[in-house]
């Protein structure tokens, strides 16, 4: 079958499945493609059922902290019923979004979407052609080309296990890896992470990581640092991993092998034949306002976008907001990043916003650093926390807040707090103006802002 439309967008997720409503409620002819499931990776395989079981992780870490002050008696993670309760949130999902598009008049097709020329994409035997193509097709583990690389599962396969094995070897020390090592501790599996670098979670601040790991090392997960994953094999019911750290081999086994070794632009489209050139990086190279920068008929978002952004939910979200502008009314709304909060749900979370201490050494702004432990503040002592600190990056001249970084239970609210302060340029004065509900976490702001000396 051959059809013609206004826009072809490919993957179903936030930005595609945004960009294909809005164009579509504004007269458009639109076809959505994808090969898995309806609705994207975050709410079907990311985000939001990593949070589900994660909630039952923090409450496992709280009833460990609390006992003997006030909470007492035997409890554990049942897996499958907590499983049970995450499809709760999950397979509605593929129905409901596809519902959504039959309902807007959105033409939908499943199956594996390969460009054939510069406006032309195949869907098994169908080909259409689309005036304007979005390729919003999210990200993939990336492939290593290691022995045995088939062997371990990735996360969406970890986020639908049915049992939880008894020893979880997790390769690599990124959010993947740290964030299913604190669930998988906290739901009694013996757990261990392999990295090749100093410290795990690279991203986030040294000295707050190096609070996580200790606490991490505290519930039983065992971390192997500036360690290289070399191969996998299968041993029978088990699996053994090689690793090498220096000029030593080590050898390590259990009953899953998890990839957390980084992800990539998933683009199995044969851009090539579209002519969509790549970047370094393997995203489409785009110019400022998220068009191809070889192919005009082409856009990209998300995770397939070859741009300066993080690759997280909130960024699919703002470059389909640039992209739904640019389709409707021509190139006219650049992509703009403000500071992007990034936020690890370990157990405790880590959150990180704007600058951090390595990239102030580097500035020409003079800037104070302000490092403090709080598992003595109320807000941390009342519940026992055994991990909770910040770090402050401000301007010294004008009395603003660069960089945010915390470690604690509620770091994932709190560094929102900072995020906007950051955008806006507040000054202390002006935040502490602000008067927060108490006791709560973000009364904490106006302590923290009373640290910098």
């Amino acid at each position: 079958m051959k059809k013609n439309y206004d826009l072809i967008v490919i993957g179903t997720g936030t930005a595609g499945s945004s960009t294909a409503q809005a164009c579509k409620k504004a007269g458009w002819t639109v076809a959505i493609i994808d090969r898995r499931t309806y609705g994207g990776t975050c709410p079907q395989r990311g985000c939001d059922p990593k949070k589900v079981l994660v909630g039952a992780a923090e409450w496992m870490d709280w009833k460990e902290r609390m006992a003997g002050k006030g909470l007492s008696g035997d409890a554990h993670i049942d897996w499958k019923d907590l499983s049970a309760f995450k499809k709760t949130f999950t397979e509605p999902i593929p129905e409901n979004t596809e519902k959504k598009f039959k309902e807007l008049g959105i033409d939908g097709y499943h199956g594996e979407a390969k460009f054939e020329s510069d406006t032309q994409i195949r869907v098994g035997d169908d080909v259409i052609t689309g005036k304007k193509i979005l390729i919003a097709t999210g990200a993939e583990p990336v492939k290593l080309g290691l022995k045995g690389e088939n062997l371990m599962i990735h996360s969406d396969d970890f986020l639908v296990l049915e049992e939880l094995p008894k020893k979880i070897i997790f390769a690599g020390g990124g959010y993947i890896s740290m964030e299913f090592a604190h669930l998988a501790a906290r739901a009694g599996a013996e757990v261990e992470v392999i990295h090749g670098g100093d410290r795990p979670l690279e991203q986030f601040d040294p000295d707050l990581v190096d609070l996580l790991v200790k606490r991490s090392e505290q519930i039983g997960i065992k971390i192997h640092l500036n360690t290289r994953v070399e191969s996998v094999e299968e041993n029978g019911s088990t699996f053994t991993v090689t690793g090498k750290k220096d000029d030593t081999k080590l050898t390590f086994t259990g009953d899953l092998v998890v990839h957390g070794l980084g992800r990539a632009p998933a683009l199995d489209v044969n851009p090539e034949k579209g002519d969509v050139t790549l970047g370094e990086k393997g995203g489409v190279q785009v110019n400022e306002y998220l068009q191809s920068v070889s192919n005009p008929n082409v856009y990209a978002a998300g995770d397939a976008a070859e741009t300066s952004a993080p690759p997280l939910t909130p960024i699919s979200s703002r470059d389909s907001d640039a992209v739904i502008q640019n389709l409707l009314h021509g190139n006219h709304t650049p992509i703009v990043y403000p500071v992007v909060p990034s936020v690890a749900f370990t157990v405790p979370k880590i959150g990180s916003v704007g600058l951090t201490e390595e990239a102030a050494k580097k500035s020409d702004q003079k800037t104070k650093v302000t490092y403090q432990e709080i598992t003595d503040w109320f807000t941390f002592k009342r519940t026992n926390e055994q991990a909770a600190a910040f770090k402050l990056i401000t301007d010294a001249n004008k009395g603003t807040v660069l960089g945010a970084h915390i470690l604690g239970d509620n770091a994932d609210d709190l560094i929102n707090h900072f995020s906007t302060a950051i955008r806006l340029e507040l000054t202390f004065e002006e935040m502490k103006k602000t008067i927060f509900a108490y006791p709560t976490a973000a009364s904490d702001i106006g302590s923290m802002l009373n640290e910098v000396k």
